[in-house]
């Protein structure tokens, strides 16, 4: 389907929302004239009353909403003179496609690459080309892979599927305000019968009558009928636009496995689905862990950071390239990545090498940690960037030291709530308290969280029960204070959790044995008295 169809399609299905409208204000025109014909004055006058009230919406949607412009992307323009080599490549790749390379080339912060253009005359004339490359992308491709996105996005323009983005958005904004405008007229109409009925019901509790049931099912009716066919145009409306889109990805995709290879490209599409899910594991559980307690990576490394762990668990995430998504959202303008795939790889063997090398695609940047650098400037909040940067071992120290003591507070209140003491002083004074009375520390364990078949426990089952409970406690409490005391600290791995580092010579063996002895059937608690509170 050439540009020209599409964008007539497009069109079409833009006037069929205008269609739909129309259609919708004769039917109430006609209502009004058989009311006027047919039925009473006043009878006549409410239904005038409601058509009207019902047409305003739909008129408002037609004419009276204007579309508003599209949010700028936020990200750090980067000019030929900043990054010769990635301009290079990029024109490169355009020529091959056969199109007018980008104007503009803005890094940002996704997994992501992404084309954009601001066309006019509906589509059919060209404008302002913009090329969004996310640096965690970049991060985890290699300059053979990242070509063949690239290849895949420059596709896009070749085919001129950017012109029709403004005028498809166009459609779905219209028919989106025009039903949250039904659905919010109706939810004031439920609200305000609701309200009444409320009001009528104390009324009869007051009275001592009974009162009757809150029942608002008919309340909003017509706003909500005219909602429905709004969205069942919508849904049709979006069916037909995504299959577009559809038909756009697999075009563009063999474009870039034309570029740069079959199996190239193929990589390629793997690893997005294993950089998707990874990135967003890095931010979670790395990137933005010590924002509790006021502190941040150092200058490039809040998203730079991502390149150390994706080496680290490549094992871990490996998986991902072969588990690809297979189910297709009739809402999604992408088939699944499963069937990309494969459609690529049962394309005929490359006849000639690849392009591009297997070096990482960062190397394309002249600076690649002064991109990281900037691009933090741009997307963190100010309060963010307040923070105390610290490098990445000193950062996990001080946010895991946090997050066990404040996880170990229950415990401590548990403690002192048992032992008569201090939360601050919970582990000598426990370990106190095991020694003069034993039934202590089976006492603790019961003021924590139960199975049913350890709450139906007696005598020596009970004890197995809480014996793994009442090691939990002291293994907290054990680690909170080696830690306040500077005897372990949180060290960082890229490959699996923060782990405590213990002095050497034996300490982590020896404090094994001395919680065993602890939580024993006759308690023994100076072996850990004397390693913990004399360390």
């Amino acid at each position: 389907m050439g540009p020209y169809l599409r964008a007539f399609r497009a069109l079409v299905l833009l006037a069929g929302f205008y269609l739909l409208g129309f259609v919708l204000l004769a039917v109430l025109g006609v209502l009004d004239y058989l009311a006027f014909e047919f039925t009473a004055g006043a009878l006549a006058a409410k239904i005038l009353i409601v058509s009207v009230v019902l047409a305003v919406p739909i008129v408002r949607g037609m004419f009276m909403l204007r579309t508003p412009a599209p949010e700028p992307p936020v990200g750090i323009r980067v000019t030929e003179a900043q990054e010769p080599r990635l301009w290079r490549t990029v024109r490169e790749l355009a020529e091959q496609v056969g199109t007018r390379a980008p104007d503009e080339i803005l890094l940002v912060d996704k997994v992501n690459a992404a084309v954009a253009e601001e066309a006019k005359l509906f589509g059919l004339r060209g404008g302002k080309r913009t090329l969004l490359l996310g640096l965690p992308l970049m991060s985890g491709m290699d300059e053979r892979q990242l070509r063949g996105v690239l290849g895949h996005e420059l596709g896009h323009y070749s085919n001129s599927d950017t012109r029709l983005t403004p005028l498809i958005r166009r459609g779905h904004l219209q028919l989106t305000r025009t039903i949250e405008h039904f659905e919010e007229r109706a939810a004031k109409k439920v609200s305000k019968e609701r309200a009444k009925q409320e009001k009528a019901a104390d009324r009869r509790v007051t009275k001592g009558k009974k009162a009757k049931e809150i029942n608002t099912t008919g309340s909003g009716v017509t706003y909500k009928a005219m909602a429905k066919i709004y969205t069942a145009y919508a849904k049709f409306y979006l069916r037909a636009t995504r299959s577009i889109g559809r038909r756009q990805e697999l075009a563009a995709d063999l474009a870039a496995a034309r570029i740069v290879g079959r199996d190239a490209y193929a990589s390629a599409l793997r690893e997005i689905n294993v950089l998707g899910p990874a990135y967003d594991f890095y931010l979670r559980c790395y990137a933005v862990i010590g924002t509790g307690v006021g502190l941040m990576p150092r200058e490039g490394e809040v998203f730079g950071g991502f390149r150390h762990l994706l080496p680290a668990r490549a094992e871990e995430f490996g998986e991902l390239r072969e588990d690809l998504p297979t189910e297709q959202d009739p809402y999604d303008s992408h088939p699944p990545l499963a069937d990309r795939v494969a459609r690529i790889e049962a394309l005929p063997a490359d006849a000639t090498d690849p392009q591009g090398s297997d070096r990482p695609s960062l190397e394309l940047l002249s600076d690649p940690v002064g991109a990281f650098t900037a691009l933090e400037r741009v997307m963190l909040t100010p309060e963010a960037l307040a923070l105390t940067r610290v490098d990445w071992e000193e950062l996990v120290h001080r946010s895991m030291t946090r997050m066990i003591e404040e996880g170990a507070e229950g415990i401590r209140q548990a403690v002192a709530a048992e032992t008569g003491g201090s939360a601050e002083t919970a582990l000598p004074a426990l370990l106190d308290a095991v020694q003069a009375d034993p039934a202590v520390l089976w006492r603790i364990a019961d003021r924590f969280p139960k199975s049913e078949e350890a709450a139906a426990a007696t005598g020596r089952a009970a004890r197995e029960f809480a014996r793994p409970v009442v090691r939990r406690v002291l293994n907290q409490l054990v680690s909170v204070e080696l830690t306040a005391r500077g005897t372990t600290r949180w060290a960082l791995s890229w490959s699996d959790s923060a782990y405590l580092r213990y002095p050497e010579g034996g300490f982590e063996d020896q404090l094994t044995l001395a919680l065993d002895a602890a939580v024993a059937d006759r308690p023994d608690t100076e072996p850990l008295r004397k390693l913990v509170l004399a360390s």
